[in-house]
């Protein structure tokens, strides 16, 4: 039996009175929640501090704050040390430099001894906008999920991304973080379900004909597809799969019986992320007509966070043509 859609923002489907808010200030607000937690957490940042919102933990606990400087790699390595050691190290800095530049330092160093490291990969997505492709991580679910030991986070809103960080500080191991640089809606709320690796029904038609697995902001849009679809007697599941590695795979089985087709919704490149994790394990259980919304293997460009998500083909005209699509493969 499938799980009733966990609680969500009363405000749901009113959108301008709908509160926006980075989700990159959630891993501020868990970093500071968890440091009072626990004495042994710590916080690197590569030059970064306050884009990351490392700061708001460096200016309550100074003496738990390191600033590496603009060195990723040497970041990386510090931290796999600290976290063999008995601390509970958190790395911050842009994606695209964590675990972009750092890739290898992070695969040797910290995932193959297991170390207690955790990796906030910030400004993730072509949403970071007008720094371009240079700084817009489309690639960083795929090469992270696919290393041996490493969970894989990416939330959906400010207040998730309070949750998984201070639940990342709570874990054995290496955990990646994925956050959003632009402000989008606050959804969630503080009773909303989080628990790392249970992916969350958040709306459920009865009889459905698809099913929308998102993970991160793109969740939202996810929402108002469903919605629209609705009117028009489509009917649909949406999951936020927030843990993509790994991945819930008894609730990703029942959504998927019922619905008997997929669309999985990211910002990221529809090539080893979401999409690939789902795809995979469906390969290997239980086959369905998929598509797929997110970079269409390219890369992004300079401009406004909304303008790109559209030009990209990832809003929500975006995901309700590919539930139409995939309706007609079923």
């Amino acid at each position: 039996m499938l799980q009733a859609p966990a609680k969500l923002n009363n405000t749901l489907f009113d959108v301008d009175s709908l509160e926006q808010e980075p989700n990159r200030n959630g891993y501020g607000k868990g970093l500071v929640a968890a440091g009072e937690q626990n004495k042994h957490v710590v916080v690197l940042t590569a030059d970064l501090a306050e884009s990351t919102r490392s700061h708001w933990f460096a200016e309550k606990f100074p003496e738990r704050f390191f600033e590496i400087g603009v060195a990723e790699q040497n970041m990386a390595t510090i931290a796999s040390g600290l976290g063999i050691s008995g601390k509970i190290p958190f790395i911050s800095s842009y994606a695209t430099f964590s675990p972009g530049r750092n890739w290898e330092q992070i695969r040797t160093t910290i995932a193959y001894n297991d170390a207690n490291v955790k990796i906030a990969g910030h400004h993730a997505g072509v949403s970071t906008g007008p720094d371009g492709a240079t700084h817009q991580a489309i690639e960083d679910i795929a090469t992270m999920r696919a290393m041996p030991n490493m969970k894989v986070i990416v939330p959906c809103d400010v207040i998730e991304a309070e949750k998984a960080t201070r639940a990342a500080a709570d874990m054995w191991g290496p955990v990646y973080i994925r956050f959003a640089r632009a402000a989008t809606p606050v959804f969630t709320t503080k009773d909303t379900p989080f628990v790392p690796g249970k992916a969350e029904i958040v709306w459920s038609s009865r009889g459905p004909d698809v099913a929308i697995i998102a993970c991160g902001p793109l969740v939202y849009r996810a929402l108002i597809a469903a919605k629209e679809l609705e009117e028009k007697n489509i009917k649909t599941i949406v999951v936020n799969n927030h843990t993509i590695k790994p991945l819930d795979e008894l609730t990703i089985t029942a959504v998927v019986k019922k619905a008997k087709a997929v669309v999985t919704v990211e910002e990221h490149s529809v090539l080893g992320g979401l999409g690939g994790a789902i795809a995979e394990f469906l390969a290997r259980t239980y086959p369905v007509p998929m598509a797929f919304v997110g970079m269409q293997d390219i890369f992004g460009e300079s401009g406004g966070s909304e303008e790109l998500i559209v030009k990209y083909g990832m809003d929500v005209s975006d995901i309700k043509k590919a539930v139409i699509s995939v309706m007609k493969r079923k």
